[in-house]
């Protein structure tokens, strides 16, 4: 049986706002949710404690919910928040970096040196991000950044020469 690692399994509230969530995959961990029910109006009501406390799996496992239809948070985004939390991370991050610099996944495994199959584990959760890939596309930005504003440089300095 294939266990999806987006997929919780179990949840229970703990005090000061934190949740230990069991994924399907079998890992656990503690998430601390008070920074968003502080900063998010949606979340706000969960600063009463007895609604905090009726957290439960919702349907396919797929989110904690604590009012139906009205206040709940995804599986995926509840993974890369204990993720980040625990030290880790998140797959979040990467989705984001393959958004902000425009790769496909092709591209973006090439950029930094896996398979495009490894790169879509790391991107669904199934495994964990090393830190060497994410440095990798730490050092990749950096170093493609440098280089379109080196491009962008040039091609104002020619077009300045032209108008000279």
């Amino acid at each position: 049986m294939n266990h999806d690692p987006l997929r919780i399994s179990a949840v229970a509230a703990l005090p000061g706002q934190r949740l230990h969530l069991t994924f399907e995959d079998g890992w656990q961990a503690d998430v601390n949710l008070s920074g968003w029910i502080e900063n998010t109006r949606l979340f706000k009501p969960l600063q009463d404690a007895a609604l905090f406390a009726q957290a439960k799996r919702g349907e396919w496992g797929t989110s904690v919910v604590w009012v139906d239809d009205a206040i709940d948070m995804g599986a995926d985004n509840l993974r890369h928040l204990a993720t980040e939390q625990t030290g880790g991370i998140g797959h979040e991050r990467l989705i984001h970096w393959l958004h902000d610099n425009q790769l496909t996944q092709e591209q973006g495994a090439q950029a930094i040196g896996v398979s495009r199959r490894m790169l879509c584990y790391y991107l669904r959760g199934a495994r964990p991000i090393p830190k060497t890939v994410w440095l990798a596309c730490i050092g990749w930005t950096a170093q493609n950044k440098a280089a379109l504003t080196k491009a962008a440089l040039t091609e104002n300095d020619e077009r300045f020469a032209l108008a000279a």
